[in-house]
């Protein structure tokens, strides 16, 4: 038994399947099962049971996952240790971000983490919520960017700020001059929504249920900004984080509060061990907070301009 073939029965215990763990660790299907059979002979211990559709692992896997998790995490911090004598300081950071908060922070994050961390590398990947979660639990992400709470045990969340889903409707809708949209009346409104897949159409579909209702859906996109682009050329609305405005705020869309009640939305900083990535959470949570300091900073003056004139 070797770390590789260690590496490799995690990936197939966590991914539950031959075929994604092979993507995932990009090797061929064949040679992934062949290095698995190795192993349980090498152990003599039967690690799976194979059924038709997907790998089952057996009380002996959960054992060895227990002991091969802490040694692949000790190893990859031992190799990061080891760079630093060589002058090989350089490291990644995998981070999955929800598309609903990616172009308020994510653009203006980068510089600051270069700034801060010149040998750090920042790897982005615009995900959907559950994809962070699972991503985050199979060790392919070190830090997600969502809402909190997480939904998957065993993942722990570090509060950013808190925004509160908001009514978008175009210029001329006719709930143009409310000051703000009941849930009542949002329901009632035919609407372009992000797709099932993304956490705020669900948290909109969960706000409805609670009142019996189901929204009114007349377009779907998977692009918030697609739908930012496509409302002002219909009499439709969409729901979308408020703080969104700060970045999509034009003259051709109309942001509502929605109350009776107010949906509260908390985003954070995702992980699953937060002791391990500790220094990183912080570093994050530091930039984040002058990013958002600044985007209210540049707000308030162009408001208070327009006061002016």
């Amino acid at each position: 038994m070797d770390f590789k073939q260690l590496r490799y029965f995690v990936a197939v215990y966590e991914e539950g399947h031959v075929g994604r763990a092979a993507e995932r660790l990009s090797i061929s299907q064949p040679a992934l099962s062949q290095q698995i059979r190795h192993l349980e002979q090498n152990l003599d211990v039967s690690l799976f049971e194979r059924s038709s559709k997907r790998l089952l692992p057996t009380l002996a896997a959960h054992t060895l996952y227990n002991h091969a998790q802490p040694l692949l995490d000790g190893l990859q911090r031992a190799r990061e240790a080891l760079g630093n004598f060589k002058g090989q300081a350089l490291r990644t950071l995998a981070i999955g971000v929800l598309q609903t908060v990616h172009s308020n922070l994510v653009p203006q994050m980068l510089e600051r983490v270069r700034q801060a961390q010149p040998h750090l590398v920042v790897q982005i990947y615009e995900l959907t919520g559950l994809e962070i979660e699972r991503r985050l639990l199979n060790g392919s992400l070190d830090i997600g960017i969502g809402y909190l709470p997480p939904r998957q045990p065993g993942l722990h969340g570090v509060m950013l700020y808190e925004d509160e889903l908001t009514l978008v409707i175009p210029a001329e809708h006719p709930l143009r001059d409310f000051k703000k949209v009941s849930i009542r009346q949002a329901a009632e409104l035919p609407m372009l929504l992000l797709g099932e897949e993304f956490q705020i159409r669900q948290i909109w579909q969960a706000q409805l249920a609670n009142l019996g209702r189901r929204p009114q859906v007349q377009a779907e996109l998977n692009n918030m900004a697609g739908i930012l682009d496509s409302l002002p050329n219909t009499r439709l609305a969409t729901v979308l984080p408020g703080r969104s405005h700060k970045t999509h705020g034009t003259d051709e869309l109309l942001w509502k509060p929605l109350s009776e009640p107010r949906v509260p939305l908390k985003v954070g900083l995702v992980c699953r061990d937060v002791q391990r990535q500790q220094a990183s959470l912080a570093l994050l949570r530091t930039v984040l907070e002058e990013v958002m300091k600044a985007q209210d900073e540049r707000l308030n003056s162009a408001q208070a301009i327009d006061g002016l004139s």
